[in-house]
């Protein structure tokens, strides 16, 4: 299985290929193919980010709580 690193470039490289004027669908003869729309690919974008930070132990708010000690 692909590493949530590679999986984000594809989906960045997808993005940017829809952005720049690629086509999200085209037919060939009697086929029709259909990519990702962008906001598919952006909340996908989003949870690969996620991974990729929690996997390498940077971004990401981890959050406690102090209290002090009662005399």
């Amino acid at each position: 299985m692909a590493s949530a690193a590679s999986l984000l470039a594809l989906i960045d490289a997808a993005i940017e290929a829809l952005l720049t004027g690629g086509a999200q669908q085209y037919s060939i003869g009697s086929r029709t193919v259909t990519k990702l729309d962008l906001k598919s690919l952006f909340e996908e974008r989003r949870m690969l980010q996620q991974q990729v930070e929690r996997e390498s132990g940077s971004g990401g708010v981890t959050l406690g709580r102090l209290s002090r000690a009662r005399r």
